[in-house]
């Protein structure tokens, strides 16, 4: 049974597309819109495809008119953190203006329900681990920034017009559809895990470690990886929650538990039985030594409960993606 039709900004991207099928499964119609960019149309499969930016606001707001939009979940945006840093005015003007000009569409459309994908990156350097969702917000870089001032937005969007809104602070998103429908695809990529991949493979002739002198038990920073699966689940979990008339809230999407980068690189020549030469790099500015969720309030308030992620899961589902169908590497979509 159909429950409705949902907006999908920047539904043509790892994170967008692999909710898009989860939102198919749970009986939605994804009606994704990209600028494509960055996204990639054949990841569109599990309903249309609108070409069209989100600062478009014509487009965006005849798309929520003709299919009845009944809730929007919001990825599409700029995300290389260091990219922001040496060109913060795209991040602003694609993030923050891009999503201001979303939102007067749809309260043009009377479309008050959105789901907006955030990250641990507006809590800047914390200091405590785990992070919960009250923990102090300091972000260290304009993407992180970028990130808060939309949620603040949302906020002060909903006191004012009655906008219901639930913003979703990933960790680090890794992993690839079991099924091998889609996965990590970038240029450049910048994530440990396809990077490491695309080494052991002869696609990347300089990957290093980015710093190995961190106050941590290796000397490599500690992140908390959660299957993209999982994160997809969390959005239906959203979107189901904000329909069904529930409140707005924020809430970390991770696991609570932290792996380091030389944890998993031997977890990666474990998994694949390979060995690959890591080179040693400086530190890159603005990374924390442990980023680790309180994931217990999206656990409670959500439902939800990583099924994916353990580590050998997201190594053997992103390897196999690399193998068989990530297209820069010889396969097809």
């Amino acid at each position: 049974m159909n429950s409705g039709a949902v907006l999908v900004t920047g539904g043509a991207g790892y994170v967008g597309a692999h909710t898009c099928k989860a939102l198919s499964k749970a009986g939605y119609l994804p009606v994704a819109v990209d600028n494509l960019s960055t996204g990639h149309a054949g990841f569109v499969r599990w309903g249309p495809l609108v070409e069209a930016d989100i600062r478009d606001t014509d487009a965006i707001l005849a798309t929520l008119r003709s299919y009845q939009i009944a809730a929007v979940l919001h990825f599409a945006a700029s995300a290389l953190v260091g990219e922001s840093v040496t060109d913060p005015q795209k991040y602003y003007e694609n993030n923050v203006v891009g999503s201001v000009a979303l939102l007067g569409a749809m309260l043009k459309a009377g479309c008050r329900k959105i789901v907006f994908s955030s990250s641990c990156a507006v809590y800047g350097e914390p200091d405590e681990i785990p992070i919960r969702e009250q923990t102090p917000k300091n972000p260290v870089n304009p993407y992180g920034a970028s990130k808060l001032m939309v949620e603040r937005i949302l906020s002060d969007c909903g006191k004012a017009y009655g906008l219901d809104s639930i913003a979703l602070r990933y960790f680090n998103a890794c992993g690839a559809d079991p099924e091998g429908e889609v996965g990590e695809l970038r240029d450049p990529e910048t994530h440990l895990i396809p990077r490491a991949m695309m080494a052991l493979q002869g696609h990347l002739s300089n990957f290093s470690i980015f710093g190995d002198d961190y106050e941590t038990p290796d000397g490599t920073p500690i992140r908390d990886f959660i299957h993209v699966s999982d994160l997809a689940d969390a959005h239906v979990a959203s979107v189901r929650r904000l329909l069904n008339g529930a409140a707005s809230g924020a809430f970390n999407l991770g696991t609570g538990r932290g792996y380091s980068v030389k944890q998993v690189l031997n977890a990666i020549s474990m998994e694949t039985c390979e060995c690959f030469k890591v080179g040693n790099g400086p530190r890159r500015e603005g990374d924390p030594p442990i980023l680790v969720a309180d994931a217990a309030l999206a656990s409670a308030e959500l439902g939800v409960q990583p099924r994916l992620s353990d580590l050998k899961t997201i190594i053997a589902t992103a390897w196999a993606w690399h193998r068989r169908a990530h297209p820069k590497l010889g396969g097809t979509l």
